[in-house]
């Protein structure tokens, strides 16, 4: 192999590796920008969460302080309970 040979031989070699750097790149412009893309959906994730657990919280905190329905207190209501589990269904007036 002559001196002008191994010169372009060379050169042809550092042809290759651009390229391929070059590819690597494009790669790695491609792969940051997906990357981005996650992490930005992500953080919406993360926000999410904590909104809804803070809403959350402050549901739970409220509850105590809501009145439930007033049921009627009356003797007879343990008695009609038993009777609509005895028949299964739920009572009607009449």
């Amino acid at each position: 192999m002559s001196i002008s040979q191994l010169f372009a031989r060379i050169a042809e070699r550092g042809t290759e590796l651009a390229g391929q750097a070059d590819a690597l790149r494009a790669d790695i412009d491609q792969l940051t920008a997906r990357l981005n893309d996650i992490e930005r959906d992500l953080e919406q994730v993360r926000i999410t969460r904590q909104t809804a657990t803070s809403l959350a919280d402050e549901l739970e905190q409220d509850a105590p302080s809501r009145p439930g329905p007033e049921l009627p207190e009356h003797p007879r209501h343990p008695q009609l309970l038993a009777v609509s589990h005895e028949k299964q269904r739920p009572l009607r007036g009449s």
